[in-house]
């Protein structure tokens, strides 16, 4: 985990609500000089904390109505079944999450499509591509909350060294 001071979180929480402000509105809205915050910008991108800048786009407004997710039990555990599992699952454009999971589901995967028919046509290529034991699909029929936003204040808090 990477140290950061309350102006490193500051800058996030700002970015996470807005990455295409300027660096003059996110130093505005921070309180830092311009320069410092550039700076500080820069290292959080060098050091992987901020991993890209996004255009979050509504779903359905692009005609991507139905959100399903897709728990996997495997049929078995080797390296090549896994391979060829993740490697069909990350090359489906409709897959915009997919995790292995610890407990009952192997797998969980989370589509967005425009209808039951797109999922359809994701869920015969899924269960082409390898051996699977149970697929089970759920189909999201309201979002009660959605955001990209890491809770900041809620990470694990790295106790500061004492002076020994």
């Amino acid at each position: 985990m990477v140290a950061l001071d309350e102006a490193d979180l500051k800058i996030l929480d700002v970015l996470q609500q807005d990455g295409s402000l300027s660096i003059a509105a996110v130093a505005e809205r921070t309180g830092l000089s311009q320069n410092g915050c550039w700076r500080r910008i820069r290292r959080l991108e060098d050091e992987g904390v901020i991993s890209g800048r996004v255009t979050l786009l509504n779903p359905r407004k692009v005609g991507l109505d139905l959100t399903v997710f897709i728990a996997v039990k495997a049929s078995e555990h080797s390296q090549e079944w896994f391979d060829t599992f993740t490697t069909t699952v990350r090359e489906m454009p409709e897959v915009v999450e997919f995790y292995r999971m610890a407990g009952e589901t192997d797998y969980l995967i989370k589509l967005a499509v425009a209808n039951i028919a797109a999922y359809d046509a994701v869920y015969k290529r899924l269960i082409k591509s390898v051996k699977i034991v149970n697929v089970t699909s759920t189909f999201a029929v309201e979002v009660l909350k959605l955001t990209t936003a890491l809770p900041l204040e809620q990470r694990a808090r790295i106790p500061e060294p004492s002076a020994s």
